[in-house]
């Protein structure tokens, strides 16, 4: 599990898990103990005892996007808490089809509960005395979202330290994808620590100058 404290009050801890290694994260208003889950995958339980233990409320369970290894621990995460799912529209189709994919993967996974609030670009979730600001993100998948706190952003599986999401499965598009990084991601001030759906956390700062997907020659040929 890591740790960290953004600027407004917001504590973000991650959980790995899985056989794709994905994050699932706990963001709690340090002021009030209100949180929201984002992504719950595999490692759904360490993080549901992890909300036990520090006594948080869940007020909502919120999704970058819908592909498997993002949704597997969605069912037991709405059993436990009884919070609301949000989900871009654009992905309502990609979230239908999850169990069939789990499938592909030899996975088996449960019917997934209905999603109950539609995320737009620009909304605004509140959590206690906390907010994220939802940023509309698409490339690795048609309906992908960042939520954006103070000073760090949930990125999902959009930009990791030193790559990008991939873009070769249904409704993946590499220039979207670029674009999205380039003035949703981007525009963030370089010291904005950025949480990633996989791998370990970096900054805005450290893409823009490092990543090799990010530079001028590779954006300009495919972006």
């Amino acid at each position: 599990m890591a740790e960290a404290v953004g600027k407004g009050g917001a504590s973000v801890r991650a959980f790995t898990g899985g056989a794709f290694a994905e994050n699932t994260y706990v963001v709690t208003c340090t002021r009030t103990n209100v949180a929201v889950l984002v992504d719950p995958g595999a490692a759904v339980e360490d993080a549901l005892a992890a909300v036990r233990a520090s006594g948080a409320t869940v007020d909502a369970i919120l999704l970058t996007h819908a592909h498997i290894d993002h949704v597997e621990g969605l069912g037991q995460a709405r059993r436990e808490t009884g919070a609301p799912i949000f989900l871009h529209p654009a992905d309502l189709p990609v979230y239908a089809a999850a169990p069939t994919q789990a499938e592909w993967f030899g996975m088996r996974m449960e019917t997934l509960p209905p999603i109950d609030r539609e995320l737009a670009d620009g909304d605004v979730v509140a959590f206690g005395e906390c907010e994220l600001r939802v940023r509309f993100t698409p490339g690795h998948a048609p309906g992908h979202v960042v939520f954006a706190g103070e000073g760090f952003a949930l990125v999902g599986d959009t930009v990791f330290r030193g790559s990008i999401g991939r873009t070769d499965l249904p409704g993946g598009d590499l220039p979207a994808l670029l674009r999205s990084i380039r003035e949703r991601i981007l525009s963030l001030p370089d010291a904005t620590l950025l949480h990633n759906g996989h791998g370990p956390e970096t900054t805005v700062g450290h893409e823009r100058a490092t990543n090799p997907f990010l530079v001028p020659g590779f954006a300009e040929r495919y972006g």
